[in-house]
């Protein structure tokens, strides 16, 4: 046989006032080519070297032996812990809100993913490889606050990841860098949450074999897990679908990957979020940060067959955004995020009218004043009565062209980079800040946008938030920007 190695992976999968969703899981590697490099082991390959595996990672994998996960406080005292032998993943019930632990997985009695990784990289003879990447995992997490709670909250959004980073083009480098930024922001006092606006996964350049879709694992290797891995290790990601992550411009429907790989039937079906969850056709749900935030996740991705258009129009959906946009109750930020944008100034992609019809009277009725999008890979922001819709599709995935449609769009800014956002919450105000790349010093390094005429546009953005508090503090209280982490 010829050379073979295992890299372990751990995934910080959710994490609620009370509890934490922990999974764990691993890429097979080989290296049989002349060139003496490695090559992540496909899907339809691993049972060559492990012999009845079909899964490498995610809620279908086939279990890694008899585990066992245990979540310790600051003393290191054990506080919470369970076992499986049927699952790579469990839920850790009985913590507190508001509150940092570590945890640690076992299995068959032997650490998982314990000390120093290999990771994807350069190396010394050009190109990339996998390497010894002098890093290790810090298997730690913070709880949300307690839902009667107000409490800031640091998170990030980022779409349209690109196509991985096994090859060394330059799509990959530039979402090696926003991963990167995205790792920085995870570190004390960090980001609390990630938001995905969809195109979660595309077919991994470099990849040998690939049919151009991202419905196995090792796509997910190289543009989910490898970018991402330290950071997915101490903050849950929130998804979306994007026309990507389905049928729509693919020759496959990856939403089986979805559900696997980010675990979705254990989080956001209505048997385990109750009416907070609308699913089958589409994948819609909602979940709060303390008392003052609620997120919305709405799916915007095409319902062919069905007889509508978007699954945001079919009528199994109706009740669940009546109750996730009522009209004037509820917390003081209601944050609808999606793939598609409402309003977008192309270069490729227009406006989306059928959510301008369906979706934003929702949205004015119910005080929401940001909304996230991706699709178009680039970063845009309008400006439509009260609120402010922020496009973030530039993780990996640039379009360097200018928009066209500025003034269909309302927009009052925008940039060709890739990017993530950094926002922040803090009582009445949000503040939203678009970040490049890491700068010399290793600080996050904001991007500059520019208005549609030109003109040099400052960050953050302020939004305040709609004239109703849910919490302490009278609604709309400016509060100061704080620095970017050092």
């Amino acid at each position: 046989m010829p050379d073979t190695h295992f890299e372990p992976f751990v995934h910080l999968v959710d994490v609620a006032a009370d509890r934490a969703l922990i999974a764990w899981g691993g890429f097979w590697f080989r290296r049989d080519d002349p060139d003496g490099r490695w090559r992540v082991v496909g899907d339809g390959r691993l049972g060559e070297v492990d012999r009845g595996r079909t899964a490498s990672m995610g809620a279908n994998s086939e279990p890694y032996g008899e585990a066992l996960v245990e979540v310790l406080d600051g003393t290191g005292r054990v506080v919470g812990s369970a076992r499986t032998d049927t699952a790579n993943h469990v839920w850790i019930d009985g913590l507190s809100p508001d509150t940092g632990y570590r945890y640690r997985i076992t299995v068959d009695g032997r650490a998982w993913a314990d000390g120093p990784r290999l990771d994807w990289g350069p190396v010394p003879r050009g190109g990339l490889d996998l390497r010894a990447g002098g890093r290790s995992y810090s298997m730690r997490f913070r709880t949300h606050p307690a839902s009667d709670t107000q409490a800031p909250l640091d998170f990030a959004v980022l779409g349209d990841y690109g196509v991985g980073i096994l090859a060394d083009v330059e799509s990959g480098r530039r979402q090696r860098r926003v991963a990167g930024v995205l790792d920085r922001l995870t570190d004390e006092p960090g980001v609390r949450l990630v938001i995905a606006t969809g195109d979660n996964v595309y077919a991994s350049a470099g990849r040998r074999g690939s049919e151009g879709s991202g419905d196995q694992d090792d796509d997910w290797y190289g543009s989910f897990y490898q970018p991402y891995r330290y950071t997915l290790a101490r903050v849950p990601v929130y998804p979306t679908v994007g026309n990507h992550d389905t049928s729509d411009e693919e020759s496959s429907d990856d939403r089986a990957q979805i559900r696997a790989n980010f675990h979705t039937d254990a989080r956001f079906t209505p048997e385990v979020a109750g009416a907070r969850a609308s699913v089958d056709p589409g994948m819609f749900y909602r979940f709060g940060f303390g008392s003052d935030v609620e997120f919305v996740c709405i799916d915007t991705s095409l319902a062919d067959p069905l007889p509508t258009k978007h699954f945001f129009e079919h009528p199994r959906h109706r009740e669940f955004l009546d109750a996730a946009f009522p009209e004037g109750t509820g917390p003081r930020w209601r944050i609808p995020f999606s793939h598609h944008p409402a309003y977008c100034a192309g270069p490729h992609h227009p406006n989306t009218d059928a959510m301008i019809e369906h979706l934003v009277p929702l949205f004015t009725r119910a005080g929401v004043r940001a909304a996230f999008a991706g699709h178009e890979h680039n970063f845009q922001l309008s400006r439509v009565g009260d609120i402010q819709y922020f496009l973030s599709g530039a993780g990996g995935q640039l379009r360097e062209e200018p928009p066209a449609g500025f003034t269909e769009a309302s927009t009052v800014a925008w940039a060709a980079q890739a990017h993530l956002l950094l926002a922040r919450i803090d009582g009445g105000t949000m503040t939203v800040t678009p970040v490049a790349a890491l700068g010399p010093d290793g600080r996050p390094e904001p991007m500059t946008p520019q208005a549609p005429d030109g003109a040099v546009v400052e960050v953050p953005f302020a939004v305040p938030a709609p004239d109703r508090t849910s919490g302490d503090g009278p609604p709309g209280t400016p509060v100061s920007a704080r620095p970017l982490p050092r």
